[in-house]
C-alpha cells in the first residue's frame, strides 16, 4: 500500500467502492477501533446539548460509521462481523441496503448529517439510512455554497475520528461560522490541534483536551510504524508508553462557543464509558 506524506499508510481507496464491505474487510485487519471508542463520549455530548434533538455532522464521515454505531445499537465488532459474514458478501447492491436498513433500531434522539470528499461512501450511507443529509465538499479549498450553508445552519454538534490533520482549521473555521455548533475531534497524537483551537477561538470558541488517549488502529506493517515514529518525533511527541506498543492514538479535544470548554472536558472525563 502506498504511505502519505505523514508516512501513514493510505487507505484511500476503500472509501471509493460502492458499499462499505472493502471499508470493514480492511480496517478489521488492522484492529481499527477509534469509533467505538469514541460512541460513548459523542453520546454523552448529544445528551448534553440543550438542543432536544441535536444535529451531528459527522466531518469525514465516510459510511456514516458513527451515526450507524448509534442507529443500529452496535459495536465495532458487529459492524466487522456484519460486513464481513458470507451471506452479507454474496448479498448485491440492493440487497446489502435492505439488510443495512433492517439493522437500524431507531433515530437514536439525534439527526445524522455527514461531510466527506467522497461521493459514494456518502452514497451509500444515505441510502442505507445511516445519514440524514449528505455534503459532498472539500471545504479546504471552497466555501459552502448556499445548499450547504443551509445544511450546516442546522448543526449543533461537530464530531470526527480522525480526520482532523487532513481536514485543516479552514474547514471547521467554515463549518463553525453558521451555528457556532459545538465540536469534538478524536486527533492523532502526531497532528497538533492548536491551529484549530486558535482559528475558533477568533470566533469565540474555548478549548479543552480531555484526559486520556485513545487507541485508532494497529500499523499496518513495521514501515508505517517506523515513519509514524519519526513523525512524532520530529513534532517533539514522545511515544514511549503509547505508538512504541503497536498502534496509533489519538486525543479528544472539545471546543465550545458559550460556556466552559474545560467543565465539558471535565464532564466527558468522569462519564461512565460504555460499549
Amino acid at each position: 500500500m502506498p504511505f502519505d506524506s505523514t508516512g501513514k499508510i493510505s487507505f484511500d481507496h476503500i472509501y471509493t467502492a460502492p458499499d462499505p464491505r472493502p471499508f470493514f474487510g480492511t480496517l478489521r485487519r488492522v484492529g481499527y477501533a477509534i469509533p467505538q471508542l469514541a460512541k460513548p463520549y459523542f453520546a454523552k455530548l448529544i445528551g448534553e446539548h440543550p438542543a432536544e434533538s441535536p444535529t451531528v455532522l459527522d466531518v469525514g464521515c465516510s459510511y456514516g460509521v458513527n451515526a450507524a454505531l448509534r442507529r443500529c445499537d452496535a459495536t465495532m465488532d458487529d459492524l466487522y462481523a456484519h460486513y464481513t459474514a458470507p451471506d452479507v458478501l454474496a448479498l448485491n447492491h440492493a440487497g446489502l441496503i435492505e439488510a443495512d436498513r433492517a439493522m437500524i433500531s431507531g433515530p437514536g434522539g439525534a439527526k445524522f448529517f455527514g461531510l466527506d470528499a467522497a461521493a459514494p461512501a456518502l452514497e451509500y450511507a444515505l441510502s442505507a439510512g445511516f445519514l440524514d443529509e449528505a455534503i459532498h465538499a472539500d471545504f479546504e479549498s471552497d466555501d459552502p455554497d448556499s445548499t450547504q450553508r443551509k445544511l450546516l445552519d442546522d448543526v449543533d454538534l461537530v464530531i470526527s475520528t480522525g480526520c482532523v490533520g487532513y481536514v485543516t482549521e479552514k474547514t471547521l473555521s467554515r463549518i463553525a461560522r453558521g451555528s457556532r455548533p459545538w465540536m469534538a475531534h478524536f486527533v492523532l497524537r502526531m497532528f497538533s490541534y492548536e491551529p484549530v483551537a486558535d482559528s475558533l477561538a477568533g470566533l469565540g470558541y474555548e478549548t479543552a483536551r480531555v484526559p486520556g488517549v485513545f487507541r485508532q488502529r494497529r500499523f499496518a506493517s513495521a514501515e508505517e510504524r517506523t515513519q509514524i515514529l519519526d513523525t512524532l518525533d520530529a513534532a517533539g511527541v514522545d511515544p514511549t508508553g503509547v505508538e512504541s506498543d503497536g498502534w496509533l492514538y489519538a486525543q479528544l479535544y472539545v471546543s465550545r462557543p458559550e460556556g466552559t470548554a474545560a467543565e465539558l472536558a471535565a464532564a466527558l472525563a468522569t462519564s461512565e464509558q460504555e460499549g
